[in-house]
């Protein structure tokens, strides 16, 4: 092997991998590793920056959505109350009080329920068991072993 000559050459002044010292390879190979290293890091950057900008327009897309259809659920209200009050033959101000009434209960429901969520909650028991256990055999290692065989 040694009386063959490599076409590959590494290292600053092109020699033949069969003639480069074991350092100067080590060398070359740490260098070259560096290299790819980067590239491979500025390439996830590249790629990552595009992302985020895709990202950040469907985000504002979503937004402006979100805007005009709160716009129309404002005015989807105002025509509800103005219906209310033409079909009811009561008075504008009434038909109104009768879609904020409408608000208040479905508000109040949810509350209630979001209050109820929040009530059940009782903490991460897991943690807390796994942590009373790992003091335990911090304290006393011999009886939790013995505990647990």
């Amino acid at each position: 092997m040694s009386g063959m000559a490599s076409t590959r050459s590494y290292g600053g002044e092109g020699e033949p991998i069969d003639e480069q010292s074991l350092g100067e390879l080590v060398a070359t190979a740490t260098r070259d590793l560096s290299a790819l290293v980067h590239q491979e890091i500025e390439l996830a950057k590249s790629e990552l920056t595009e992302q985020v900008k895709r990202g950040a327009v469907g985000a504002g897309l979503l937004a402006g959505a979100g805007v005009l259809a709160l716009l129309g659920f404002f005015l989807l209200c105002f025509a509800a109350a103005f219906g209310i009050a033409s079909g009811g033959d009561i008075p504008v101000w009434a038909g109104f009080l009768c879609v904020a009434g409408l608000f208040v209960i479905l508000g109040g429901g949810l509350g209630f329920v979001g209050v109820r969520a929040f009530a059940s909650m009782s903490g991460p028991d897991r943690t807390k068991t796994t942590v009373r256990a790992s003091l335990a055999s911090i304290r006393h290692p011999r009886r939790t072993k013995n505990q647990t065989a």
